[in-house]
């Protein structure tokens, strides 16, 4: 699950599927999500020689509240909708901040004082730059996308559950009509397709974190009939259960093996 987060490449490129839209990023393009989304992500030019190479900030509500106060941005009229997760050209003030970040690493002590600096720095890049008005949706200062990350959390915590849309748009206080229009509009889907991504994605995590066999994982995520598991499996992975866990299996020894 894609949580709050801005990401940047240095070497290689990655691609990320969200519901049926597809976001490709490198060094020349960031990404950035606003709230939690179940996506899958794969990387696409990657070598030996020269590896994948990225970074990943999570983005707190709390900090970019705050930066925005100072900064005297308001947030974005109610009634609009921003979709959770985009790509953008990364501009030169913005890749110098990030570059500052990293080279912080290696500097324990500059790290703990400058650190928080360049990441408020950051922040403010983002809420300037061609994002900005997603970055703003984190917040709790208005929009419908604060209460579609609630439906979001709701969803999370209840994925193994029959969905329950009445109740969660009673929760948000809104109609059911208009909870689908703004979710699918923020989230790229569904809430049903919302959930069938959660529950898919926390089967495979059990088949390959906790060895649990492909019938049982699925009964766990809420899955009754073990048939129907292996066909929403097998049409969003690309592979039934079994096959799909021991073809990730064999990457990864592949990938750990000594001289590879």
């Amino acid at each position: 699950v894609f949580s709050p987060a801005f990401c940047v490449i240095a070497q290689g490129s990655k691609e990320v599927m969200l519901g049926e839209c597809r976001y490709r990023y490198d060094p020349w393009n960031y990404l950035l999500g606003s709230v939690e989304l179940p996506v899958v992500g794969q990387i696409i030019e990657a070598s030996k020689e020269c590896p994948y190479l990225g970074l990943r900030l999570n983005l707190e509500p709390a900090l970019v509240t705050s930066v925005m106060i100072e900064t005297n941005l308001s947030s974005l009229p109610s009634e609009a909708d921003v979709k959770a997760m985009d790509v953008s050209p990364l501009d030169a003030d913005l890749l110098d901040a990030v570059v500052r970040l990293v080279r912080l690493v290696k500097a324990s002590t500059d790290f703990r004082i400058l650190a928080p600096l360049v990441i408020r720095e950051i922040v403010y890049r983002l809420l300037m730059g061609k994002q900005g008005g997603r970055l703003r949706y984190i917040t709790t200062l208005g929009g419908n996308t604060p209460r579609m990350a609630k439906a979001i959390e709701l969803l999370r915590q209840n994925y193994d559950k029959p969905l329950r849309i009445e109740n969660i748009a009673q929760e948000l206080k809104m109609s059911v009509s208009g909870f689908h229009h703004h979710f699918k509009t923020v989230t790229a889907m569904s809430p049903l397709q919302f959930q069938k991504q959660l529950r898919l994605q926390e089967a495979r995590r059990l088949m390959l974190a906790e060895d649990v066999d492909a019938a049982s994982a699925g009964y766990r995520v809420g899955y009754d009939d073990a048939s129907h598991f292996s066909r929403e499996y097998k049409r969003f992975f690309g592979s039934p259960p079994q096959r799909d866990v021991t073809s990730l299996r064999r990457m990864a020894n592949t990938s750990t093996a000594p001289g590879s």
